[in-house]
């Protein structure tokens, strides 16, 4: 009987536990990894796989099984055998972070004490280090590095728990690291050592990890680590030394605790504590982004550095990709660098998440969680290419949506070549050729002439999707719904009629959208100056209303006045909300995106609904302007929960209204202004008083990270 498996199947322990499996129910025959599927060819197939059901890798996962007679071989007992091309698939499972057993042997005494790379089945990076499948040494960056006899003595015994490990080894053959000093000094006796001097003496620092690299420091050292990274307000993530040290400045819930401590380990949104240097480290905000230590490197460094929590953020020019290569990270000018030679083939940043109660946000899925994919069943192949920011790639293959990590912002060149390396790689591996290749209809996004070009390359259609639509059909493919009403609250996406949208209400299929609904338009004094230059959005409601504005005087004003009938409207959530940040003086200017309206959170979150604030919904538009007049003498926090209140409810009416004409039980909540958790609440009560369900997302990021989704799902239902 010949059996394929496919699932996470490869790089976990599979085989060897395949193998055990047999030679505990008397199995003849052989196991071995054809492209991402694992092939077992026995005489005692049921059995084998009863046996095998009762003891699975921890991370291994089964998607199907295909049963197949075949001829009885000339078997002398059960084997490993040599791995075979086949289907192509993505069966390896998300880099997670080193396990306890492999953490004691690093902090024993044995070989491997004090070695950095250590690793076993159960744990380390696997997808960074992937070149292709099936999934073999030879097939990743450790293929340069031969096994020592004492390696292989334990990747060939069955009982050892790194029987068959792919990446094993130790000091004696695997890679290393070296510390370079800022004056070019290299020192590999105690590269680790060396570095954490530097940092407790004060200095900033760039270290390599598994996907990429971090610049880091003592949180003290925050003003340099601004100053060398040209982030003036921009939030800085934390790595604690353990899962006290995050108690200690954090208040993390049992749910985000879980996360925080995760095989994923990624970063975490959570409250802070109210220690001083966190609004330092977080100016404005309610939280602070923490993880913990995922490598063998981590965990020896904190070992050394006297200190229970570092700066940490990934180390790259501003808007260019994380840096990889070594050369990238010396131009840095940091203080000291903590670099090693074994090669990084898939970059990987940091994963982001946020958690409203139990529901898990991701702002970016990347390391911890990639690969990954949504079932969506369909015999169309596509390649979306996602939005402009927090950009991410899907490829539908095969009844599913695969999508590519964390890629970035679209606004360089670097950014959009690593889109195209990501996305030849999951073609790649899942031996996909597209019938389609789809991109966002906005004209200026500079991803749209990489679709065009991989169009003409594989000679296929080509096609574009409205930016909300996306986000709409991404979440109905997470949740397998066919037609659903959602609110799609974001910052700016190009609207069908031209305009900036972002503050919807669609009615959605795969094949077509209706707008029911949308906030009124400001006008974007400028276009995307109006983004940046906030003062703009409460000039322009001013004029709206009629009223002599204090934000532009003089010139500018007359200036702005005359620019003000030519601009674009936009139905935006997030420049509503940004306008309502300049207002209340929370932030006066944007320096990086999303920053007025994620300051304004600890304002909506203190405040109370005052009477008063309504806004009507005439001929499908939500009436706002009049919100920013007549102020009553309040609190700032109770205006902005009051004028936020107003906005979201009559949007989450118009979804509810949609909901029933269409005898659609749920309303569903998109795009990234949901991030926020108490827009998720407003939201969440109107559909509840409806007594409608509230569905959104968990498995892909609400914000322009699941746009690819979207555009895949829409193009693999659509497309003729």
């Amino acid at each position: 009987m010949r059996v394929t498996i496919r699932g996470t199947v490869q790089g976990v322990g599979f085989r060897p536990s395949v193998y055990r499996a047999a030679i505990a129910v008397g199995a003849r025959g052989t196991v071995r990894n054809e492209g991402a599927a694992v092939v077992i060819e026995t005489d005692e197939a049921e059995r084998l796989m009863a046996a095998l059901g009762a003891d699975m890798p921890p991370l291994a996962s089964i998607d199907s099984v295909e049963w197949e007679e075949s001829p009885v071989g000339d078997w002398d007992g059960f084997t490993i055998i040599q791995s075979s091309p086949g289907a192509g698939g993505v069966g390896i499972p998300a880099d997670t972070a080193i396990c306890e057993a492999c953490l004691a042997e690093i902090r024993g005494g044995g070989h491997r004490a004090g070695y950095p790379f250590t690793t076993c089945t159960e744990c380390g990076a696997r997808y960074t280090l992937m070149e292709g499948v099936p999934y073999d040494r030879q097939r990743t960056s450790m293929g340069t590095f031969p096994m020592c006899p004492s390696c292989r003595g334990e990747y060939d015994d069955p009982g050892d728990r790194r029987f068959h490990h792919q990446t094993i080894c130790c000091p004696r053959c695997g890679p290393s690291y070296r510390y370079v000093g800022a004056d070019g000094t290299v020192d590999t006796a105690d590269p680790i050592g060396g570095f954490a001097s530097m940092l407790s003496s004060g200095g900033i620092g760039i270290a390599k990890g598994w996907g990429g690299m971090h610049i880091c420091s003592l949180l003290s050292e925050i003003g340099r680590m601004r100053a060398l990274t040209k982030r003036e307000q921009k939030p800085f993530a934390v790595m604690f030394k353990d899962a006290a040290a995050a108690r200690r400045y954090a208040e993390p819930t049992d749910a985000e605790m879980a996360e925080l401590t995760s095989p994923a380990r990624p970063i975490v949104l959570l409250r802070k504590s109210g220690m001083p240097v966190l609004e330092e480290v977080s100016p404005g905000l309610d939280t602070v982004g923490a993880f913990l230590p995922y490598t063998g490197m981590h965990h020896l460094l904190f070992d050394r550095v006297g200190t229970d929590a570092l700066l940490m953020t990934s180390a790259n020019e501003p808007g260019e990709p994380m840096a990889i290569d070594d050369a990238e990270a010396l131009a840095m000018g940091a203080d000291g660098y903590l670099l090693h030679d074994q090669g990084i083939v898939n970059r990987l940043d940091d994963s982001v998440v946020r958690l409203h109660g139990d529901a898990r946000c991701f702002l970016r899925k990347s390391r911890g969680y990639v690969p990954s994919w949504t079932p969506f069943p369909s015999d169309v192949s596509c390649v979306a290419v996602g939005a402009q920011e927090n950009l991410t790639s899907s490829v539908c293959s095969d009844g599913r949506i695969h999508t590519t990590q964390h890629i970035g912002d679209g606004d360089s060149y670097g950014v959009v070549d690593y889109l195209e390396s990501a996305i030849r790689s999951l073609l790649g591996n899942l031996g996909c050729v597209p019938d389609v290749v789809v991109a966002d209809m906005h004209p200026g996004y500079s991803n749209k002439r990489l679709a065009k070009s991989l169009a003409t390359e594989f000679g296929c259609g080509y096609m574009e999707v409205q930016h909300h639509w996306a986000h709409a059909a991404s979440l109905m493919a997470e949740h397998g719904i066919g037609e659903l009403p959602v609110l799609c609250l974001d910052g700016t996406g190009y609207g069908a009629d031209g305009g900036a949208w972002g503050g919807e209400v669609l009615r959605v299929t795969f094949e077509s959208f209706e707008r029911v609904a949308h906030l009124q338009g400001i006008p974007l004094i400028g276009g995307e100056a109006a983004v940046r230059d906030i003062r703009r959005l409460r000039f322009a409601i001013d004029e709206m209303n009629g009223v002599e504005s204090t934000a532009v005087t003089g010139n500018e004003a007359a200036v702005m006045r005359k620019a003000m009938a030519s601009s674009v409207q936009g139905t935006s959530m997030g420049r509503l909300m940004d306008a309502l940040s300049y207002s209340l003086g929370v932030c006066d200017r944007r320096s990086y995106d999303g920053e007025p309206a994620m300051k304004l959170e600890r304002l909506l979150s203190e405040g109370r609904e005052l009477p008063g604030f309504e806004a009507p919904i005439v001929g499908g538009t939500v009436m706002t302007s009049h919100l920013f007049t007549d102020w009553p003498d309040a609190r700032p926090s109770d205006i902005a929960r009051s004028v936020v209140s107003a906005a979201l409810t009559s949007l989450a009416e118009a979804a509810c209204d949609a909901a029933d004409a269409t005898g659609v039980g749920a309303i569903g909540l998109s795009g990234g202004s949901t991030y926020n958790g108490v827009v998720r609440e407003m939201v969440s009560s109107v559909a509840s008083k409806r007594g409608l369900e509230l569905i959104s997302h968990r498995n892909i990021p609400n914000g322009d990270g699941g746009i690819s989704v979207g555009q895949a799902a829409i193009a693999a239902r659509g497309f003729r």
